[in-house]
């Protein structure tokens, strides 16, 4: 099993859209790592006491951005953890930044057409919530975030099963913590 340490980084950080399964993958690796999982989505909600979908529709997306930064940037700081990151955290530059610099990034890579039957009947993503044409959404969204998903230490499709993507990453994980003792 592969140790931070090993690889120099603080934690592993898991990327990709809403959907793409971040929470859930983020989850099972904490489990086999035996590491703290932090989804920056629930910490928002812990730390405002509102929903998502509350913070967007109150307070706005701007003010949203501005607590995911800071929330985000407190939890890239941590050791020994896995961080699940709100599919838009990555346009923050600060984000990206702290992620660079303390994190062994995964993209979570899905088809548009699988995310968005993933989505369909989800009421707690607010960008698709005033849409009508998730599809759509979906792919602009993508082509903005596109150039930043893929700086990823590692990409990995998540569009069949969740084992496989973790047998994937495990073995990317452990592959790579071998290379970095091997350096040293």
């Amino acid at each position: 099993m592969f140790k931070l340490i090993e690889i120099n980084k603080k934690n592993v950080c898991i990327i990709g859209l809403m959907g793409s399964g971040k929470s859930i993958i983020g989850k099972d690796l904490s489990k086999y790592s035996n590491l703290k999982f932090y989804d920056t989505d629930k910490e928002i909600e812990l730390k405002t006491k509102k929903s998502i979908n509350e913070i967007f529709e109150k307070d706005g997306e701007s003010y949203f951005r501005k607590i995911e930064e800071k929330i985000c940037l407190e939890l890239l700081k941590k050791n020994n953890c896995i961080i699940s990151l709100g599919g838009g955290s990555i346009i923050n530059k600060k984000i990206r930044k702290a992620i660079n610099e303390n994190s062994y990034s995964i993209y979570l890579k899905v088809k548009i057409g699988n995310l968005e039957n993933r989505l369909k009947s989800s009421k707690k993503r607010p960008l698709l919530n005033k849409n009508s044409n998730n599809k759509k959404t979906l792919e602009d969204l993508y082509n903005d975030r596109r150039k930043f998903y893929e700086k990823a230490d590692f990409i990995v499709n998540n569009d069949n099963d969740k084992f496989q993507v973790l047998e994937k990453i495990k073995l990317k994980l452990n592959s790579y913590a071998k290379e970095n003792k091997n350096k040293k």
